[in-house]
This record gives C-alpha cells, structure tokens and sequence, in this order.
C-alpha cells in the first residue's frame, strides 16, 4: 500500500496545507450582515434626513458612522414587489409574486408568493455558508411553500401579511399573524419591540458561522399605534385613526430598537465584524415627511420611491460620508451577496449592483439606468438613467431633470425631445423583459 507522501512532495504537502489553513480562515473572517429595512417610512422621516417634529437619534447615529445615500431607491412603490426584489435580487416583475402590488389575505391572491423555485438572497446566502434568519415582516406568501423558512431562512420570527395589529398581532384577515418559523404563536407586547428583542437574541447567541439577518420592521406602516395603545377592533380599518404623536411615538419605538441593536453588537463584540445596511421598501403615507419630493407611497413619482438608506461597516467604510450614488433595493442583495462570497443562480442573473466598491471609495459613482412600473391599482411608468427620469401616469407623460429638480416641478418633455424620445424606447425595450402585469 503506498502512503501519500509517496505521491506528493512534503513542499506541496505544505502548500496544500497552508492553502487550506487560508481558505478556512478567510471564510471564518467573513462579516456578519445585518440589512434593516423600515416599512412606508417617508424620506425624510428621519431627523437626519430632514424632519423636524421629532428625533431619530439613533439611526442618525448609524448613518453617520457610514456611508449616507440621498439618492436611494425603493424597487417599487408598494411592500410586496420591493420585498421580492430585495429577496431575488432582481427587477419584481420578473418573479410572479413581484406582480402583486401588494399581495393580499384575499382568495384570489393566495396562489402567489415566492417559492424555492427563485433563489432567495437567504438560499443563496445559506449555500454560501451563512446562517440565516428572518425577524419581522415577509409579505411574500401565505402558504406553506411560501413559508421564509422553505425560501432558505433557518430561522423566522414575525408576520406574513402586510400589515399587523402592533397590540393583537392579527393580521390582514384578523387572524393572529405572528409566527415563530412555521408555527403560529401567541406573545405579549408591541410588534416593534418584539421584532427588536427577538433580533437582539438572535445575535446574541452562539454562532457557529458567520450569519445573515434581516430586519424587515412594519414601523412606521399603519395601523397607526403607538406602544400602549388599544388594539383595533376587528371590524376597524387598519387605516384608520393615527395622529402625528402616534407617528411619532412609532419612530421613537423603530428608533430604539435600531439603537439597542446597535448596542448589542457592541456588547457583543461583533461591531467592527458586521456590517449594518439600513433602508426601507417604499415612500411614506399620511404623517409621513416626504421631503419635498412629488406625490406619496404607491405612485412612481419620487415621494412613492425615494428612500433612505446608509451602510456602516467600521475599518472598511470611512465615517461621515454622503454620496450622489444612485442605488436601488436590488443593489442590497447583489452587495451582501459579493461581501459573502455567495453566488447567485446562473439561471437568475441579478439586477443589482455591488455597492462596495463606491461605498469604500476604491470606485467613483457611476450613472444607472433603473426602471419601475404599475399595473395594479394605477398604470405608471417610470425609467431613471442618469441625471433623467421619463414619467407616464394617469394624467401625462413627463421628463424631470432630477438634479436640478428632485421635487419634479419642471416637465422638460418639450424642450429636451430627443431625450424624452430616447428613455420612452428604452423603457418598451425593459419592458419586453419581465412579466405581463396581472391585471386584478
């Protein structure tokens, strides 16, 4: 019998052996990641984006510790579609649950959401070595093969409609709607807090490899309550109600908890090995702060899907920095894929970007080309390259040059044609991509 060594030198023995000693340590010095995305928050519902009615000192804290986007966007204006192009990491209408804006508790809807046959950021994460885990909101499915836990999270905690009771936890069929993985449970307290606590002891235990968690808060989304608050009554409109201290009292909760996850990574001595993506999934609604910007949640004009967002990630991005960097929510995934070293599925190209390279400053901004559309609820249109944007909805077709006009005040359709001409083609030539719309 012959022994290895008589079939490999002693120096290629060592080299395999350092090879190896190099590829388990860089795969053990990955970083954690943590992506919180916030639910109908405004643009400017953060102080750190401009409002001033109330404080968010916390998550102003976590931005300047990092790099902030003032030109971020949403993946579309409503929560299912951003979701799904957060989880596959590709523009919503090429996913049929991407289709639904939103989905809904409704009969008609339940057949839709994302299965296992679309690689999720958390399968592709999973594969890659990650420990996955899910806490709040998942709004892409109610059955069980839409379940996070078959989409590739090891772990979930929260609701899977689109909105919650933050007192009784029922959801959009006033049905108890809090889940722990896949079983229906009961727990006292307000739904952010719960979300918060349950991600500050998901970090807090014991790690075998380095893990993925999402955040994914209802807050600010109505029912508008804030901790101490009554229930609704089952026969009450989630919209109903609310004031501008409820607000308020909200983002104090969301602000808190983002804070005290922040502290635990501390405590924990983890800061310096995770990186903190912070964003949210579309514009605000009624005491939401837009910032200036045209129109509201649910429309392509920049209100509906403008939005914060700011990454930190000490020893590698510098702090106190503000970029024209134009991003979108499929972007997060293609970024936390690339500092993984996870793969996406050859069959599933994404439509992201790697965000790393500007966020470190090893690469300048780059122009983008981005597109949304409506077909549910309202029929909109809507492509961003560059500096320019061409709008169709209900009531025109329009060209905004967004760096000297983010509020869209000044339609330049007539003096700019060839360009207007020019983003409307590109748009039919996307368009012809993705998914027909699912008319409702």
């Amino acid at each position: 019998m012959f022994c290895l060594t008589h079939l490999i030198s002693k120096k290629s023995l060592l080299l395999i052996s350092l090879a190896f000693i190099y590829y388990s340590n860089a795969r053990s010095q990955r970083p954690n990641i943590i992506y919180i995305m916030s639910d109908d928050m405004g643009y400017a519902d953060l102080s750190g984006y401009g409002r001033k009615d109330y404080q968010t000192p916390n998550l102003d804290k976590l931005a300047s510790q990092g790099i902030k986007f003032v030109n971020a966007y949403a993946a579309a204006p409503l929560c299912t579609p951003t979701r799904t192009g957060f989880m596959t990491g590709r523009y919503p209408a090429r996913t049929p649950v991407g289709l639904m804006e939103p989905l809904t508790s409704t009969k008609r809807d339940s057949a839709y959401g994302l299965t296992a046959e679309f690689p999720s950021v958390a399968s592709l994460m999973k594969a890659g070595g990650y420990e996955t885990a899910l806490i709040g909101k998942w709004h892409l499915g109610f059955l069980p093969q839409h379940s996070p836990i078959k989409n590739g999270f090891d772990y979930f905690f929260g609701i899977h409609s689109g909105a919650a009771d933050y007192i009784s936890h029922k959801g959009d069929s006033r049905q108890n709607d809090l889940y722990e993985n896949d079983t229906p449970v009961d727990r006292e307290g307000y739904l952010t807090d719960l979300f918060s606590k349950k991600a500050i002891a998901f970090i807090k235990q014991k790690h075998n490899k380095p893990f993925f968690l999402a955040v994914t808060y209802t807050a600010p989304h109505w029912p508008w309550q804030g901790p101490g608050d009554n229930a609704y009554a089952d026969t009450a409109n989630f919209r109903n109600g609310g004031s501008p201290a409820i607000y308020a009292a909200m983002m104090k909760s969301l602000d808190d908890g983002v804070g005290e996850i922040m502290k635990t990574l501390d405590d924990e001595r983890l800061t310096e090995q995770t990186i903190v993506i912070f964003t949210n999934d579309n514009g605000g609604e009624r005491y939401s702060d837009n910032g200036g910007l045209a129109r509201a949640k649910a429309t392509l004009w920049e209100g509906g899907i403008r939005v914060p967002a700011f990454v930190r990630w000490p020893g590698k991005i510098g702090p106190g920095i503000i970029t024209q960097q134009v991003a979108v929510t499929m972007d997060w995934t293609a970024t936390i894929l690339s500092i993984a070293g996870a793969k996406a599925h050859p069959g599933f190209p994404l439509d992201g970007m790697d965000l790393m390279p500007v966020c470190t400053g090893k690469k300048k901004i780059v122009d983008r080309t981005l597109y949304w559309k409506r077909f549910q609820g309202n029929k909109q249109k809507a492509i961003r390259a560059g500096k320019w944007k061409y709008l169709l909805d209900e009531k025109g077709e329009y060209l905004f040059d967004l760096d000297a006009d983010p509020g869209e005040k000044n339609d330049l359709k007539a003096k700019e044609e060839a360009v207007f001409s020019r983003l409307k083609a590109q748009f039919a030539d996307w368009e012809k991509t993705v998914l027909q719309p699912i008319p409702l």
